[in-house]
């Protein structure tokens, strides 16, 4: 069992291994008071007035209590993360790299922006981590590269994954969760999608495209492409989805 789980965790790409290790270290080290959550949390005041510009890094890798919700959440990182990684971002470890940094300015800036608007900076005021959105965003960039894979929910109902997003919104509506969490995930991950995948298409300039310094910190390996004769083709496996 051991060998297996050492296993399953070498064979996770790069991007995807460290931001699930930052992740669990983070959380277990909060839960075992080795490290206080306070110095972690997102607090702009600080960040600008105090230089604590470290916050707006851990405030991504702190996922709270080490309960269900972590579980489904570390459930969702470590395979929509490593999905993206190995397929959409297969040879760009630079390109995925620069998208998770592109989502973690929009959630930011969002959270900043919705602060300061009457009547939603209540509700922006009691968000202090952004873990929960980046993996929600990347759940939303996944299922719009694969709209047609179909899934099923608690082996009760089926759908295809672009339907995904929305499944887990109405979810979180349904056990009285705070939309805001997935609604700041929908928000970074249609702006990176439409950037990316759709405004290219319609004026030939690509906005996103990552910058060279970030390129000079991955050494990625050219992907070898199979030749017509070595394709194969295999019908979409039914995803299963845990209960959150």
């Amino acid at each position: 069992m051991a060998q297996a789980i050492e296993d399953w965790y070498k064979q996770m790409p790069i991007i995807t291994r460290s931001y699930l290790t930052a992740a669990i270290v983070t959380t277990i080290g909060c839960t075992l008071e080795i490290i206080s959550p306070h110095i972690l949390y997102l607090n702009p005041k600080l960040v600008v007035e105090q230089l604590q510009i470290w916050r707006l890094i851990t405030n991504f890798l702190y996922f709270r209590n080490l309960d269900l919700d972590f579980l489904f959440h570390m459930f969702f990182l470590s395979r929509y993360c490593k999905l993206l990684e190995e397929n959409s971002f297969r040879g760009r470890t630079a390109d995925f790299f620069y998208m998770l940094l592109f989502g973690a300015t929009v959630l930011t800036t969002t959270v900043l922006i919705g602060g300061m608007i009457p009547y939603l900076s209540e509700s922006f005021a009691t968000i202090f981590f952004l873990s929960n959105s980046l993996t929600f965003m990347m759940v939303y960039v996944w299922c719009k590269q694969n709209p047609l894979i179909h899934m099923s929910f608690l082996g009760i109902v089926t759908f295809t994954a672009g339907y995904l997003p929305w499944v887990l919104l109405g979810f979180s509506v349904l056990v009285g969760a705070s939309v805001w969490v997935d609604l700041l995930g929908i928000i970074a991950g249609h702006a990176y999608y439409f950037l990316e995948d759709v405004y290219p298409k319609i004026t030939g300039r690509r906005p996103l495209k990552t910058p060279s310094f970030i390129k000079a910190l991955f050494a990625d390996e050219p992907v070898v492409v199979a030749r017509p004769a070595e394709v194969r083709f295999a019908a979409p496996a039914v995803d299963e989805i845990g209960q959150r």
